[in-house]
């Protein structure tokens, strides 16, 4: 696809979460379908009429095993935050149906315990998983991915 091609498409519509436990690091995953480090927080697409907070919390309990009783929704992302593939990926991810993706990012304060988090699920997207100061999460997140992490945090600093 050409740049002008892809700059044509529209973002996919998705939500992201931030999950902070206790002593406020934020959980990250390691991505499966990476060959490379591939840290990230939970997020995924919003379905059909779902609305996004309720996309955030399934989301979080498909990628995590995390259930709503669990967590406490804390603050959301006043906008929407965007970010574009790298072109190369575009022809491969979601079809090259989209260019990226507009999140919707939703801060969850975890209240359970570290053995409540099971990253096995139906369909795993994580190898691993880990509690990450808040302060080192940016620089271990994918290139492209930063500026929206970096957005994030700032957003939600006044509750971490």
């Amino acid at each position: 696809m050409t740049p002008e091609e892809i700059a044509k498409l529209p973002y996919r519509p998705c939500v992201g979460v931030m999950l902070v436990n206790a002593a406020g690091d934020a959980f990250v995953g390691q991505r499966k379908d990476r060959d490379q480090d591939a840290w990230q927080m939970p997020q995924g697409g919003i379905e059909k009429d779902e609305a996004p907070r309720e996309a955030a919390l399934r989301e979080l309990e498909e990628e995590t095993g995390v259930s709503r009783d669990l967590v406490t929704v804390v603050a959301e992302t006043r906008g929407w935050v965007p970010y574009d593939l790298p072109h190369d990926l575009v022809p491969n991810i979601w079809k090259g149906r989209f260019r990226g993706q507009e999140q919707k990012w939703f801060l969850m304060r975890f209240t359970g315990t570290d053995d409540q988090v099971n990253i096995e699920t139906a369909h795993p997207e994580f190898s691993c998983w880990r509690w990450l100061p808040v302060d080192q999460l940016v620089p271990c997140i994918v290139p492209f991915k930063q500026a929206v992490y970096r957005a994030v945090v700032d957003e939600f600093e006044e509750y971490l």
